[in-house]
């Protein structure tokens, strides 16, 4: 679906967006921007990555929390400011608070990775952990700044946000002047609409794709409803863009200057993050590797030259694993196969020999003896195996049948 970008009028002008990056020198890098020959291959034009994994702190979030905390008056500083976060804006949070010499407390959720919460701790900040959720986290955060007077540091609804998050638009100009379609996930909306406040004033032919998680996807409805709506219990392994509600200054920007919202499945997301990581040699997490999801999804969608935005690469590694491991079967590359044979000394032997015939490598077996839906003599064994694609899955497939084992599953 697409939307006029007539109007250029609202709350955050180029203007902003230069001074944040003259703010900005120094402190964000310009980050790099890599080619990929498979996707320009798959897309049939150029294709460009915009590496802001590889951000100081990991993700895009320095930029607009930088600008905005900058922007404080001496009072405020004063106060010290609050944010709550489960990863990102944390840490993007608690490096420009340092950076800048004001005192910085975060809340995030009981159950947030470790690595975000040790590595917020150490750029600085206060972190407290409260609540399972985020929505419990934020008003947390929000009942401190009351109670307090630190200034709570909104992730995307704020204008020196979007500002701050509009210099990634900026530099992809100036490394990809032909640029004809920039690709962005999008969770609030601060960085889409930064990007496309640069992007729409200095090159209005530039087409703006923003891209959501399908289990997330709230600026659909929200766009169709011309207000921003609320989505219930909001569903994605993508946690940078698993936001229900859009930001209220974000979604009139996006609404206006970005041309189209696309969202993305799961299967996409893995795969789209399982091709970074093996092609791109670059690790993303789940979200930023939602503009390559949607590329991946439709390739001939897109006119290239394209630029897709890698909005930040701070995945836990527990999650990586599992990411991987799907998108691995999304690509028919991990099969798992549950089967049943006689429980005699060397059965299971003989079943990997078979599997090895075919060249197909066992990750994870488990042998089940005891259960009342088997046989006296009977053993079920659950196979998890790696596998070269959809084809050697059917021809694993075919040999443990043709051996005579019954795959149940």
């Amino acid at each position: 679906m697409s939307y006029s970008t007539a109007s250029l009028v609202g709350p955050v002008t180029l203007d902003d967006v230069r001074g944040a990056q003259k703010m900005l020198s120094g402190v964000a890098r310009v980050t790099a921007m890599e080619g990929s020959r498979h996707l320009s291959q798959l897309v049939g034009a150029p294709v460009h990555l915009k590496c802001e994994n590889l951000q100081r702190t990991g993700s895009f979030k320095l930029r607009g929390a930088y600008v905005r905390i900058a922007g404080l008056l001496p009072e405020q500083r004063a106060a010290g400011v609050v944010a709550a976060s489960a990863g990102n804006h944390a840490q993007g949070v608690a490096l420009a608070s340092s950076l800048l010499g004001v005192r910085s407390t975060v809340f995030m959720p009981k159950g947030a990775p470790l690595p975000k919460i040790s590595a917020t701790r150490d750029y600085g900040a206060e972190v407290r952990l409260h609540g399972q959720v985020v929505d419990e986290t934020l008003a947390a955060a929000q009942e401190y700044a009351e109670r307090t007077g630190a200034v709570f540091i909104h992730p995307f609804d704020h204008p020196d946000v979007i500002a701050g998050q509009g210099t990634v638009g900026l530099e992809i100009l100036e490394q990809c002047p032909e640029v004809r379609t920039v690709v962005v996930g999008i969770g609030g909306g601060g960085l889409a609409a930064g990007i496309a406040v640069a992007l729409k004033a200095l090159r209005p032919d530039v087409r703006i794709v923003g891209v959501q998680a399908e289990g997330a996807a709230a600026y659909p409805p929200s766009l169709a409803a011309g207000r921003p709506v609320a989505v219930e219990h909001p569903v994605t392994m993508a946690d940078g863009i698993k936001v229900g509600r859009p930001g209220d200054v974000p979604f009139g920007i996006v609404g206006e200057l970005v041309d189209e919202v696309r969202t993305v499945s799961e299967d996409e997301l893995s795969t789209a993050l399982l091709l970074c990581l093996e092609r791109a040699k670059l690790v993303v997490e789940p979200a930023g590797a939602s503009p390559v999801a949607a590329l991946l999804s439709e390739p001939g969608a897109f006119e290239g030259p394209v630029v897709a935005v890698l909005s930040g690469g701070n995945v836990d590694p527990v999650l990586m694993q599992g990411v991987l491991r799907h998108g691995m079967a999304a690509q028919g590359r991990y099969l798992a196969v549950r089967l049943r044979l006689t429980d005699r000394p060397g059965a299971l032997a003989t079943l990997l020999g078979v599997l090895s015939v075919v060249d197909a490598n066992v990750l994870d077996v488990s042998h089940v003896r005891t259960d009342p839906r088997l046989g006296l003599t009977e053993a079920e064994v659950e196979l998890h195996l790696e596998t070269k694609g959809p084809e050697h899955c059917a021809e694993v497939g075919r040999a443990l049948r043709e051996a005579g084992y019954p795959v149940i599953g």
